[in-house]
């Protein structure tokens, strides 16, 4: 069993369940607010534990709020007394730097960005009503905000990065990657990236659906696509 982690007045018996814990007061705020006493206390506690720290607290906090950090997730943001701003990932606070495939993973993420933009943008401009559609997995009506572009299992986006890597034997301690600001990493390598960007649009297989839904899960079984998938084109 792993080493249990104490966060402020809590303890967490596994890395896992320390990120279900703050995962599930990320979800639910809305984009936009600020947590209320007893979890910004909490987070406030978890920031304590990020590799910048130091640089990420700066001046001092003001207040934790809720927005959209890319990728079309929610992330916390902390608003510094002098009122600056910068996000941060709770989940380096408690696993650390992220590994090599993860790093990878953000960078292939950031390449597909505005491809997925564009599937939720066409999917709302061709099915909403009054500004809400059907989810495509429950079928309950979202808005805009409240929906992200799901990748339909087994193909989730991590076995995609994954079987890239293996198809084109990449080395992923040689990757290089170009700082986007204070917010994730680009792949320098232009045409490795839009290598993926061409293999992720032949294999996902798309929903728009509301961004609380689990896509934890993955399988590497594959599928075959059904007519109301969306796909990249």
């Amino acid at each position: 069993m792993g080493k249990s982690i104490q966060i402020g007045e809590y303890t967490f018996k596994t890395q896992k369940e320390a990120i279900e814990f703050f995962k599930v007061i990320l979800n639910s705020y809305q984009k936009g607010e600020e947590l209320n006493n007893s979890d910004f206390e909490s987070v406030f506690n978890l920031l304590k534990n990020h590799p910048e720290s130091d640089r990420k607290i700066g001046c001092g906090i003001k207040k934790i709020v809720v927005e959209n950090g890319g990728y079309n997730y929610n992330c916390f943001h902390l608003v510094r007394q002098d009122s600056s701003k910068e996000d941060f990932s709770y989940r380096k606070c408690i696993t650390g730097e992220p590994n090599e495939f993860t790093l990878f993973s953000q960078a292939c993420r950031k390449a597909v960005e505005n491809d997925l933009k564009e599937i939720k943008q066409k999917y709302f401009r061709e099915n909403s009503k009054n500004g809400l559609v059907k989810c495509q997995d429950t079928s309950e009506l979202i808005n805009f905000d409240n929906s992200h572009v799901d990748h339909r299992q087994p193909n989730t986006f991590s076995v995609i990065v994954d079987r890239f890597v293996e198809l084109n034997r990449i080395d992923l301690l040689t990757v290089e990657y170009d700082k986007i600001e204070n917010y994730g990493h680009r792949l320098k390598d232009k045409k490795l990236e839009k290598e993926f960007r061409d293999y992720h649009a032949e294999k996902a297989n798309l929903r728009v659906v509301n961004k609380q839904r689990n896509l934890s899960r993955s399988y590497q079984a594959r599928i075959n696509r059904q007519q109301k998938d969306l796909k990249i084109e």
